[in-house]
């Protein structure tokens, strides 16, 4: 487990540390920190995955609190089993609690914020200072984009110097305007020493995001933003810093779609413009395969094969599933994302996965039983809770084989078995934020949204990679949305994107509908946690909450 970190008094938060106002030169600061390349290295590195180990996971992670919300994945219990006091079961249903778990990873993103500006007065190269300052950037948009207001930490605050929220659309301006001053310092190769650190590459996609959400964020609050009349100023900047990326040649969609995203992965993917390494043995934190894995999964209850062809010897919690309506949009002929999810063969049968990831023919059985998984999700009262209210808040199925098989469930990073049974569940799979395929889709939504020409062609290389089949006009809006659901389920955008789209408050999805309130608009945005409002008494907690 990582440290924690809270905006706190300034002499609890940062140790012998005075006020650094980075439009001063940095260098003017370095004091006796080594100067060899090693231990600059080792200084950045800290700062570039200092969101590593919250970033992926569907217990408490980035990730799984953005699929969840987003309505592409719903979090069940069995019998209270998996239930844990409720905090994924109130993301599913937009009932997120200040004090929840599953956003106290705000802490570790302010932690890492503080150590780029502690590594700012100590390194040298222009280069990493650039990078460091993108990082910066990257970590601020992520409390920016699921917080709402934020402090701009830009330096070192001294003992007694109060730190202020600033209003969501000044925290964007000064994202973009951070990710233009480094941009001519960073680099531009992508290779194995830049994997998973910031790059131009990494920069612009991030802008191409800020540019595409550009009316949300600066919304005079975000109950105000209303998609079908909000205008986006910044459409044009998003096409161009996409048509950069696009032009440089370096990316492509040459890799398998389901490939790309197993336990071998990493910086020979050419999809990946900005991804986080993981190994299970050292570089922890990707414990997707534990949730993500049918609640019997490790053997068919004889101490058989289970799964995986190889029994795992750590249970598997399986109690994310797919949302059935988000279940509807994996209905392409041929489509190669189909196969990352498993249940959604015609004859509903969980096949094994051979060594290759592949499904083989071999059904996975249970007691005897071919084990079929069913696309609905029916829930179940507790016992001695009543029917309407809180026995639904749990989202439990039941513990037994009917309650297990509910849901289909998305296989996307597959698990390696040795690394789950060796390391305790965790994964290998690196996890992509940035992708070549999202630059494709964002221009594509800037073109239509702008009323131009040219979007089809971008959207059928999405289609032809995948073998799904493509489309013969121009996309529309919600042709769009949904092809983002397909591409990138899992990846933390959905609810980003049902935002941008005006759907997050769609009152049609049916796990919703548990949830008389899901439609509140100021949830578009999470509560500050508890610890981090207790740390600083100035603030005023988020409408809503």
């Amino acid at each position: 487990m990582k440290n924690k970190y809270f905006i706190l008094s300034a002499a609890a938060l940062l140790m012998a540390a005075s006020c650094t106002d980075l439009n001063v030169d940095v260098k003017s600061n370095y004091t006796s920190y080594p100067e060899n390349e090693i231990a600059q290295e080792a200084l950045a590195t800290d700062c570039y995955f200092a969101h590593r180990g919250r970033y992926v996971g569907f217990y408490s992670g980035y990730i799984g609190l953005m699929e969840l919300t987003g309505g592409a994945a719903v979090a069940v219990s069995f019998d209270g089993d998996y239930y844990d006091d409720g905090p994924r079961m109130r993301a599913t249903l937009h009932k997120v609690l200040p004090e929840d778990y599953s956003i106290d990873w705000y802490s570790d993103i302010q932690g890492g914020i503080t150590k780029c500006n502690k590594a700012l007065m100590s390194l040298e190269s222009e280069k990493t200072i650039a990078q460091i300052r993108a990082v910066r950037a990257f970590y601020h948009w992520m409390l920016m984009d699921a917080f709402g207001d934020t402090p701009i930490l830009d330096h070192i605050y001294d003992d007694g110097e109060a730190v202020e929220r600033k209003p969501r659309k000044d925290v964007t301006k000064w994202i973009e305007s951070e990710l233009l001053a480094v941009m001519n310092d960073l680099p531009t190769e992508l290779n194995k020493a830049n994997y998973g650190k910031p790059t131009v590459w990494m920069a612009k996609t991030l802008l191409a995001k800020i540019y595409l959400n550009w009316a949300v964020y600066t919304a005079e609050n975000i109950a105000s933003y209303d998609a079908s009349t909000a205008a986006n100023a910044k459409l044009g900047d998003c096409i161009t810093v996409c048509n950069d990326i696009i032009q440089s040649g370096i990316f492509n969609l040459n890799d398998d779609y389901k490939t790309k995203f197993l336990p071998d992965n990493g910086p020979h993917i050419k999809d990946f413009i900005y991804a986080i390494p993981y190994t299970a043995s050292d570089k922890d934190g990707n414990d997707y395969g534990r949730y993500h894995t049918w609640r019997r999964g490790q053997n068919d209850g004889y101490n058989g094969p289970g799964l995986y062809n190889i029994a795992l010897t750590n249970s598997c919690a399986g109690c994310i599933l797919m949302n059935p309506d988000f279940s509807n949009l994996f209905n392409l002929e041929g489509d190669r994302r189909n196969d990352c999810i498993y249940g959604n063969d015609p004859d509903g049968v969980v096949y094994q996965y051979g060594a290759d990831y592949e499904k083989t023919n071999i059904p996975t059985y249970y007691k005897g039983d071919a084990v079929k998984m069913k696309k609905t999700i029916t829930l179940k009262a507790i016992e001695g809770i009543s029917e309407i209210g809180p026995a639904y808040d749990h989202l439990n199925v039941g513990a037994d084989l009917n309650g297990w098989t509910q849901g289909w469930i998305s296989n996307k990073y597959c698990l390696n078995p040795s690394d789950y049974n060796n390391y305790g569940r965790n994964n290998s799979n690196d996890v992509p934020i940035f992708r070549y395929a999202d630059i494709l889709l964002m221009k594509a939504e800037a073109l239509v949204r702008s009323g131009q020409g040219g979007a089809k062609d971008l959207f059928n290389q999405i289609r032809t990679y995948v073998h799904a089949p493509a489309i013969t006009s121009d996309p529309t809006l919600q042709d769009i949305l949904d092809e983002r659901g397909r591409e990138f389920f899992d990846e933390g955008w959905r609810r980003n994107d049902m935002i941008r789209f005006g759907q997050f408050e769609n009152e049609t999805w049916e796990i919703h509908k548990i949830n008389p309130d899901a439609g509140n608009k100021n949830w578009r945005i999470f509560p500050i946690p508890t610890s981090v409002m207790n740390s600083n008494t100035n603030w005023k907690q988020n409408p809503g909450y």
